[in-house]
Parts: C-alpha cells; structure tokens; sequence
C-alpha cells in the first residue's frame, strides 16, 4: 500500500487520450498545491499518450506520478489508481474531461476538517466548450454518509458518478471495496456503499467537474449491445448489493433506502431494451421479488405498488405520466 505523503491523490486512467490530455493535465495543475498529486495510469495506449505523460512528468517530478501497464479497461485502472495513491483523499477524473481551477482551493478546508466525503457539482459540456447541462442535485452541510444516501438518491441523477466526490481513500481499503472488472456502469454497485459507509459527508452547490461529450467517442455513445449489457449487469450488481448490505450490517432504513433506490434504476432500465429483450428481463425482476422494495406511504402510493406488482410496463406509463 503506497505511504500517505499528500493530501489528495487525482487518479487520471489514460486510454488513448492524446487529444484531451492537455486540457485534462492543466486543469489540475494549475491547481498549483504541494499537497496535490497527480496519478496517471497508462492504459496500455497506442497513440502520443505515453509522450505527453512524460513531458509533463519530467516538468513535475514531484506532483506527477506515472505507471503504465497492459489495457485492462477503466474499473481495474481506477483500482490501480487506489492502491498507487499516496494521498489521504481521492478524486477520480476521466481524462475527457477538466477540473474548475478552483475546486482544489474550495474542497481543501474539508478535507482539513476531516470531512469522509465531498460531494460537488457537474456540468455537460460539448467540445467547443458550450454548456448542455448544468446537473442539479441536494446541497447541504455535515451529515453521515447514510443520511446523505437518504438525501441524494431520489433526487440526484449524479449520484453514483465517482467523478464528484473527493473521497477519504480509506473508505476504500478499510471496507476493501473496489470497482468491478468487466462490468459495465460499474459505479453503480460501488458508489452507494462508499457513501452510506462514510462517517461524515457535505454536499456543495459547486460546478467542479466539466464533463465533455465527445463526438463519436465509443466510450461516451454507447451500442445497444453495452446497453443491454449494462441493463444485465444491473442486476447482478443488485444480487451483490444485498449480500454487501449484510456484510457491512447497516441499519434497516439504510437497507430499505438502498434497495428502492436500485429497484428503480433497475426498472428504468427496461425502457432502454428493444422489445424482444424486455420480457426477459421483467421476468429476471419478479424472479428477484424486486417490486416489494417499493415502498408506499399514502394510497397514491398504494395504487402505484399495487400497478407495479400487476404490470411493471403499466407501472413506468404511469410513471412517465406523472413527471410530464
């Protein structure tokens, strides 16, 4: 395990990236903080990657560290990353995309408070630098980390990006959580036991993160064989998620909290499946019992579970109904 020497560690998976690293690298740098490090990981890149790392290597020998290794995809390097880094917190960056230069100063008087978990902002933008979204979520101060879960996960499509967390890296090592290798959405099994799991988090109204959409980027346009992929791996990811809420003994409105919240992303996930892939996949939700996660409070409610457990297609017509 690498020594803690710095106080946060900004883990860059490299993938043939010749043509955004420059913008990627400079917007952390210009951070300009000795307790700042750069981790780059070579993913087994094919293009000028390999010679612009070691140009901005040679120019901060003390804030960049460099390792290269075979191409393994982006969960086994982001792990990689994990365990090279050598500072206290971790925040996970694509090198797509580009920091604010000034989230390093705004995060820091956190991680000095011994916050587990920061949570900012993003922002969708193309390659020209134009704004496509701003994305919204809950803000607010010290909390646990399974009461923010409680606060994030109905109202938070970001919630499960680690790209917006600054995250004590011994969250990671002391739950030996990782990310999953060969999975695809692989965040969406990891990112909510890091957060229920942190002893104290904040959320901040902060746009820190730019996140560019790549035109005919194949990692950012996915085929519909990822998607159905994805779809697939959802829920395995909710079969490990039960035996992880056991594991970790949290606390029973935690384990209910957890287990709506992947039982409607599962469900949303049908209506990215072509029709002949979707009967399938309901009859793998019900073999599951997953409609029972669904809680009701008030007979609107009701009539909702009630809907879902008939028919879960009629249940998401209704569901898009209500939020048009």
């Amino acid at each position: 395990m690498a020594r803690i020497l710095k106080k946060l560690s900004v883990i860059i998976p490299v993938y043939n990236a010749e043509k955004t690293l420059k913008k990627c690298m400079e917007s952390v740098l210009k951070q300009k903080d000795e307790d700042l490090e750069i981790v780059l990981i070579n993913d087994g890149s094919t293009d000028a990657s390999d010679k612009m790392i070691q140009e901005y290597k040679e120019k901060n020998p003390k804030t960049i560290s460099y390792y290269k290794k075979k191409n393994t995809g982006v969960a086994d390097t982001r792990n990689y990353g994990i365990k090279k880094a050598k500072g206290k917190y971790i925040l996970f960056l694509d090198a797509d995309d580009y920091l604010d230069i000034h989230l390093y100063g705004l995060v820091k008087q956190y991680m000095e408070k011994d916050m587990d978990l920061i949570k900012f902002k993003l922002q969708r933008e193309d390659e020209k630098g134009n704004v496509i979204e701003t994305v919204n979520g809950p803000v607010f101060e010290n909390k646990t980390g399974e009461e923010g879960f409680e606060e994030l996960y109905a109202t938070d499509v970001l919630l499960d990006s680690p790209c917006v967390y600054v995250i004590k890296k011994e969250i990671f090592t002391k739950n030996k959580l990782e990310f999953k290798v060969g999975t695809e959405h692989e965040d969406f099994g990891l990112m909510p036991f890091v957060i229920v799991l942190a002893k104290t988090m904040i959320s901040i109204n902060f746009y820190g993160y730019h996140y560019v959409q790549v035109k005919g980027s194949i990692t950012r346009n996915d085929s519909y064989e990822k998607t159905k992929k994805k779809a697939n791996d959802a829920l395995k990811q909710y079969d490990e998620a039960l035996l992880k809420i056991d594991k970790y003994k949290l606390n029973q409105k935690t384990a209910e909290i957890l287990k709506i919240y992947y039982t409607n992303a599962i469900l949303l996930k049908i209506e990215t499946l072509e029709k002949k892939d979707q009967k399938q996949y309901i009859k793998e939700i019900k073999k599951r019992k997953m409609t029972k996660n669904i809680k009701a409070k008030d007979i609107r409610q009701l009539l909702r579970k009630i809907i879902l457990n008939v028919n879960i297609k009629w249940y998401l017509s209704l569901r898009r109904k209500v939020k048009s």
